[in-house]
């Protein structure tokens, strides 16, 4: 039985006396069949194909059969879902049932069944546990999960009506693992990776909603469940990358998948990603379109054995693995398991820039990837087309009469991520410095998460802010920016106050700062650029790298990536007194 807050037979709307109180009678029941949020995502998805159609009424239910339940009741709240009781539901008539997992006794649901992937293809090995159902027959070699008489058949029976395949490659491994399924196959496409494609065009829009900025890149690391994934087997892999691309130049998002969030909790998951979020990481919530609406807009990703590092390869994205699983993971002959030998593997002991260069470069000189990633449709832009024909086939209806056109992915909002705390007080930075005439280029990086890999921080220095509560970053500051009202007296009073303090800086306003090195010099800097990196604390990172470099600081310019912004520097004056020219130590 489902271990789910409802027990109780639901009257409405299925059940004998339902159609006295129904405002619409619909001619067709479908049952919608739900495992664990995982698959429940991608049934939705699934029907949109209904959307509009008011001959058919959709119920759901779950089977009871995973381990990751939790979260189930949340979205079925969420999404405003009817869910009947397992046992209401197996003894009600349907005229279909969709599946997008192999658990559970779905033998006893009535109705005919189509069954279809949850993910990309079939790619994972997984037995079924020991009394979670009757085992049927196995195959002499293990198969992918789904295409074998141990997750298709019971008592010698084919349980779906219609097993639905997305590339004309699975018809081979279902003829191995489940040849009495084989009349039953339909190779209909991958309607997920058919949004992401229609998604594209619109790039910048999906670009816009994450909030980045002009220049910047977007990275998204992925990971799916178990040991052998990222977060079970390579978890300072999402560390390091945070910890060595420039946050001014790049953004980086973590779609983990809904098994890992449900077996540990979301508040866990959200208790381990904390310091890293404080660190710029975006978080996209399990459930919903964010991870899709992440790949649409990336720029590159990090993944290992799951879907989306597949779905993020097959549209083309820089792609990097953070590591290969163990032997018995996945099915030897799958796409997956052909397209991770020719990904290139993160390196621990480099920063990620040149790794997703060299990355971004060997995609476009080397075919072999986009050859593996073609198996993931046999049907690109024309899944939905055919689910809907399967469908309204096997519910004995006529189509509508309007075209199945390819929606895109949905456009994210504030409710695809996970909000991270709210501190008033910036982050620490350890900002390195180049120089390109008068132009101070600035790379910062999140400096508590500095420490393993450094090569990246050569001649960096660290700024903070005032009231940071790290003492031992505080303390060693180079930068120290403090709060308004900026004065001179304010000035002196903070670089008394951190007496390893090269240069201190006050916001002056939306646009300007004052700025002090503790040699005396002080001026007052105003910009014209309303890019929201522009910062007191950037200005006091250029005027320490002139100040270290020399130079003249009335002609400063500060990069930032892409972004080059000429600084006003006015030696003295107002709200500053002139304590002469700049100096070193």
């Amino acid at each position: 039985m489902p271990r789910i807050p409802w027990d109780d037979p639901i009257a409405l709307p299925v059940g004998t006396a339902a159609d006295r109180w129904l405002t619409v009678r619909p001619e067709r029941t479908v049952l919608g069949v739900i495992h664990n949020v995982t698959s429940a995502t991608r049934l939705l998805d699934l029907l949109r194909l209904f959307e509009g159609d008011t001959r058919i009424q959709t119920v759901f239910t779950c089977t009871g059969s995973s381990a990751f339940e939790h979260g189930i009741p949340e979205f079925v709240r969420d999404h405003g879902l009817v869910c009947l009781p397992w046992a209401q539901a197996i003894a009600t008539k349907f005229d279909l049932a969709i599946t997008t997992s192999r658990g559970g006794d779905l033998h006893r649901i009535n109705a005919p069944i189509i069954g279809t992937p949850h993910g990309m293809g079939y790619n994972k090995i997984l037995r079924q546990e020991a009394g979670s159902s009757p085992r049927p027959r196995e195959t002499a070699s293990p198969g992918s999960f789904g295409l074998t008489a141990e997750w298709l058949t019971h008592d010698g029976a084919v349980v779906p009506s219609a097993v639905v395949l997305s590339h004309d490659e699975q018809l081979s491994r279902l003829a191995e693992g489940c040849p009495e399924a084989l009349p039953s196959a339909v190779v209909a496409g991958d309607p997920c990776l058919d949004e992401l494609r229609a998604g594209l065009p619109f790039r910048d829009d999906y670009r816009a909603a994450w909030g980045m900025l002009p220049g910047q890149k977007l990275v998204v690391v992925s990971s799916t469940w178990s040991r052998e994934s990222q977060l079970g087997k390579s978890r300072d892999v999402l560390r390091h990358v945070l910890a060595t691309l420039p946050r001014d130049e790049f953004r980086v998002a973590a779609v983990i998948h809904p098994n890992v969030w449900y077996a540990h909790s979301p508040w866990q998951v959200r208790s381990w990603l904390a310091p890293l979020q404080s660190a710029g990481l975006t978080l996209v919530r399990p459930e919903g379109d964010g991870w899709k609406a992440a790949l649409v807009a990336a720029d590159a990703l990090i993944g290992d054995y799951g879907s989306v590092t597949f779905y993020g390869a097959a549209l083309g994205l820089p792609t990097l693995l953070s590591g290969i699983p163990a032997d018995g993971t996945l099915a030897e002959t799958s796409p997956i398991a052909r397209l991770l030998p020719l990904l290139p593997r993160v390196d621990a002991t480099l920063p990620l820039p040149r790794q997703l260069d060299a990355a971004e470069r060997r995609l476009r000189t080397d075919p072999a990837v986009a050859e593996v990633t073609a198996n993931a449709t046999s049907l690109p832009g024309g899944s939905a087309r055919t689910l809907r024909t399967l469908f309204y086939d096997r519910l004995g209806l006529n189509e509508p009469a309007e075209p199945v056109v390819v929606r895109p992915v949905e456009v994210p909002d504030s409710r695809s991520v996970v909000e991270s705390r709210r501190s008033p007080v910036a982050p620490a930075s350890m900002s390195a410095v180049t120089f390109e005439g008068d132009v101070v280029a600035l790379r910062r990086y999140p400096a508590h998460l500095a420490g393993g890999t450094d090569a990246h921080l050569t001649d960096a220095h660290l700024v903070v802010d005032e009231a940071e509560p790290d003492d031992r970053l505080r303390l060693r500051a180079d930068v120290v920016v403090g709060r308004p009202p900026a004065s001179a007296g304010h000035l002196a009073e903070l670089l008394r106050a951190h007496p390893g303090c090269r240069v201190a800086a006050l916001p002056d306003g939306v646009r300007a700062c004052v700025v002090g090195t503790s040699s005396g010099w002080r001026a007052t800097v105003r910009w014209e650029s309303a890019d929201p990196r522009l910062s007191a604390a950037v200005v006091a990172s250029a005027v320490y790298g002139r100040s270290a470099g020399g130079g003249d600081p009335t002609t400063l310019s500060v990069r930032l990536g892409d972004l080059v912004v000429p600084l006003d520097l006015t030696e003295g004056g107002s709200p500053t007194e002139d304590f002469g020219p700049i100096r070193q130590r």
